[in-house]
């Protein structure tokens, strides 16, 4: 699978810095397969007729829900992920029409919407947030998953393994930090929150749209 390692567009990191997916090392394998639990976990419990990812990355995600048999495609802000994650879909034999350049503001009801929408680790990257989950809102078809990095729990992680340390822990990119509570409490105001999960070290939620 190629990944971004790196890269950044219009002064923003995008994708991710290394193939944590594949990971041999057993810490980032175990936090990982936590995650995956959590994600698929919710997954399941909405049983999806299809799914928009928004902010892909490299497409790792929306490939295996293809491969599970959930119609999935995904979006990004940045034609350089978009690029390596149509790449990485014709690698396992899909279209790489699965994948488009659409930054999560320019999000249209008529075309992005989607039984289920995920935006995993997208929010706190964002400058404005709030747009962001207004767009989300207007797109939705039945349910959300949602996620953002745990603070700060996060930070105190990246400082113990000696991580950004002039940054006290805060890993390149990430300019909005939420708290359990506090995540919990921005996107109620926006999405009824039906399932809570914490897999180390992030905040994930299962959301469906407001009656």
């Amino acid at each position: 699978m190629k990944i971004a390692g790196g890269l950044t567009e219009d002064g923003i990191v995008v994708g991710n810095a290394y193939d944590k997916y594949q990971s041999r090392n057993p810490v980032v394998r175990r936090i990982m397969q936590g995650f995956e639990s959590a994600l698929s976990g919710f997954v399941a419990q909405v049983n999806p007729a299809s799914i928009h990812e928004v902010g892909c990355g490299e497409g790792y995600w929306v490939a295996k829900w293809q491969q599970q048999g959930i119609p999935a495609r995904g979006c990004d802000f940045s034609e350089q992920v978009i690029a390596l994650a149509q790449a990485n879909a014709q690698a396992k034999g899909m279209t790489k029409d699965l994948f488009s350049v659409r930054s999560i503001y320019e999000l249209r009801p008529g075309d992005d919407a989607a039984d289920l929408l995920v935006c995993c680790e997208v929010l706190e990257h964002l400058e404005d947030p709030e747009a962001a989950l207004a767009v989300l809102q207007a797109v939705v078809g039945r349910h959300l998953i949602v996620s953002v990095p745990r603070e700060p729990l996060w930070c105190l992680l990246n400082l113990a393994r000696g991580k950004y340390i002039g940054q006290l822990g805060n890993t390149p990119g990430h300019i909005q930090h939420w708290s359990k509570r506090g995540f919990i409490d921005l996107i109620s105001r926006y999405f009824d929150v039906v399932g809570v999960a914490s897999p180390l070290p992030w905040t994930m939620l299962l959301c469906r749209r407001k009656a």
